[in-house]
């Protein structure tokens, strides 16, 4: 299209030359000579405004084309940054919905490992504890078993066959009878006397014990209540460790004594009847550990029914009753409060507030000697 242009405007600026015509036939006047002359001069200018016409109109149909390119490029150009916008806009929004993807599977992964972490967590404390009530199960199971030996040791039967003087005084000589009662007494006499004696004695009522609920003692144990520990720097066990644990478990044995504070507090000391051919077993000495006659925590002379080990390290403390029952209110203390801790007691907490004063009762009588007769 250029170059056609061009060579149309190189045309119009070079007009062709216009030149005087020789006519084919021969003029008939004068006259007619001007006339022709007129008309060859307007048939050269025909041509001239001819192609000058054409030129304007190639002139315009190429700026009409130039417009309507120009046109189409811009819209087309419209519809490609509109096409760039939307998918400028969807890869955002796929972007956005990746993080969003990313971010959950993050939460559900640590989620997940927590989930786990807690029921790992959770399966060992199970476990632990299970583990730690089947060792207390199986200590009572050996102390019950002791106890059941010991019992059948000393426990004396008697039969038809064989009747047993011990329980049958009356078949023994009276030699034998006076010495063992200290005097004789008629018979009819004594249970005269006796059926005198309880017509003339007049039951006594029963005496009611009066409580009351010590407000600050409640408060402690309340505030222990809501958060169960063994740790002895809260106020509740902090009290009763000064007045009660303390010196329930001071014996004239510092060393022994503290020894004894620890198995009781981890839960690993074992109490068991002594038989009456039981020899001390260990590595530590026999004096520190006591015998049959005498008590190994007090140094005192005293006859031993029990001995206790210290965890598994398998040396043996004969104790006399008074030591036996000091320690066992404690354990039976520890025990209880263990049970609180685990949950395994359901009951209202002023019921269980009164339990554990009288579990402390039963320590602060042991501490000051008293403890029942068949200790």
């Amino acid at each position: 299209m250029l170059r056609g242009q061009v060579s149309v405007e190189e045309e119009s600026q070079n007009p062709p030359a216009v030149g005087h015509w020789k006519p084919l036939m021969p003029s008939k006047g004068d006259r007619e000579e001007p006339e022709s002359g007129c008309q060859d001069a307007g048939g050269v200018h025909e041509p001239q405004s001819t192609e000058q016409l054409n030129v304007s109109r190639l002139r315009s149909s190429s700026v009409e084309i130039r417009e309507k390119g120009s046109e189409f490029l811009r819209d087309e150009l419209h519809k490609a940054q509109k096409e760039l916008k939307l998918k400028d806009k969807e890869c955002e929004r796929l972007s956005k919905v990746r993080e969003q993807l990313e971010q959950e599977l993050e939460e559900l992964t640590a989620s997940l490992f927590e989930e786990a972490h807690k029921m790992v967590r959770e399966a060992n404390t199970k476990q632990a504890a299970a583990e730690k009530q089947l060792r207390e199960a199986r200590g009572k199971i050996d102390m019950l078993q002791a106890e059941v030996t010991a019992l059948k040791t000393l426990v004396i039967t008697s039969t038809p066959s064989s009747p047993n003087r011990e329980l049958h005084p009356q078949l023994q000589s009276p030699s034998k009878a006076g010495f063992r009662k200290g005097h004789g007494r008629n018979k009819s006499t004594s249970s005269a006397m006796v059926s005198a004696a309880s017509q003339n004695v007049a039951p006594e009522p029963a005496s009611r014990e009066c409580k009351e609920v010590d407000s600050i003692l409640f408060a402690e144990f309340q505030a222990w209540k809501e958060s169960p520990t063994l740790d002895k720097s809260c106020s509740f066990l902090d009290r009763i460790y000064r007045e009660d644990v303390g010196p329930c478990l001071d014996f004239t044995k510092q060393e022994l004594s503290e020894l004894v504070r620890v198995a009781v507090e981890q839960n690993t000391l074992t109490i068991e009847p002594v038989a009456s051919q039981t020899v001390p077993v260990g590595k530590v000495a026999a004096e520190e550990c006591g015998g049959p006659k005498k008590c190994a925590l007090s140094g005192l002379p005293r006859t031993c029914k029990h001995r206790i080990m210290l965890g598994d390290s398998g040396n043996y403390y004969y104790i006399s009753p008074s030591c036996r029952a000091r320690i066992t209110a404690v354990c039976n203390f520890f025990t209880y409060i263990r049970y609180i801790q685990q949950g395994l007691v359901r009951q209202d907490v002023e019921l269980m507030f009164w339990e554990v004063m009288r579990l402390r009762r039963e320590m602060s009588l042991a501490k000051l000697g008293f403890y029942p007769s068949e200790m």
